[in-house]
């Protein structure tokens, strides 16, 4: 039957394998149940025709037996009777319904096959869909702390190029500390060990061209120097 072709994968369908696939769990997984409500309402619909079809099999093949048995209760009434023509004609009516019997009994048992692969696929379909509706939400929340941590992740990128910039900043800072020290020992080093030769020089200096020209002024005016 066609929809048995329809629906003969569903037995072996896999929720997980179809999440792997996806590139957006979230949105494949409201896909995914849209899909399964859709195939479920068909299936359901199906079921409930195959099921008739067997229950009709099952009433026409039950309803021939009875004939049959009431075939062989007339046959024998007929024979109780002394009549043996009529017992005749009732086993011959019932010879004739055994052929048809054997008919029907095919006919139910390919019509209760069929609904008994429908009514697993419908099972099947209906488990699957209970099972994916309860993880749905966790799927989704997965997914959002998923996203939170990525966005955690980028800003540590972020965070560890400032550091190297910071640390790159303590670095020229102490560059410039040692050259600032290596500066001052230089300059330490270059100076005098002591202040002698500034204190001779004090008294080795010679009177200014203005205290020579104050002294001779003072001569000529016959001033004594203090």
């Amino acid at each position: 039957m066609g929809i048995l072709t329809r629906f003969k994968d569903i037995m072996s369908s896999n929720i997980n394998a179809l999440l792997d696939k996806a590139e957006d769990p979230e949105k494949m997984v409201d896909q995914v149940l849209r899909n399964l409500n859709s195939d479920l309402g068909k299936v359901k619909a199906e079921t409930a025709s195959i099921m008739a079809e067997e229950q009709r099999a099952k009433r026409e093949l039950s309803d021939c037996e009875a004939e049959m048995e009431k075939m062989q209760r007339y046959a024998i009434k007929a024979l109780e009777a002394n009549n043996e023509e009529d017992a005749r004609k009732f086993l011959e009516k019932k010879q004739s319904l055994a052929s048809k019997q054997e008919s029907l009994k095919q006919s139910y048992e390919l019509a209760h096959a069929n609904s008994v692969k429908m009514r697993e696929m419908h099972d099947k379909l209906v488990k699957d869909v209970s099972q994916l509706e309860a993880r749905k939400d966790m799927i989704k929340s997965k997914m959002a702390v998923a996203k939170t941590q990525e966005r955690i992740n980028s800003i540590g990128s972020s965070m560890n190029g400032a550091a190297n910039s910071i640390s790159a900043f303590e670095r020229m800072e102490a560059k410039a500390n040692k050259a600032l020290d290596q500066a001052n020992a230089m300059a330490e080093l270059n100076s005098p060990g002591d202040d002698i030769s500034s204190l001779t020089s004090k008294y080795d200096s010679t009177p200014s061209e203005v205290d020579d020209e104050l002294a001779r002024l003072k001569a000529s005016l016959n001033k004594p120097q203090e």
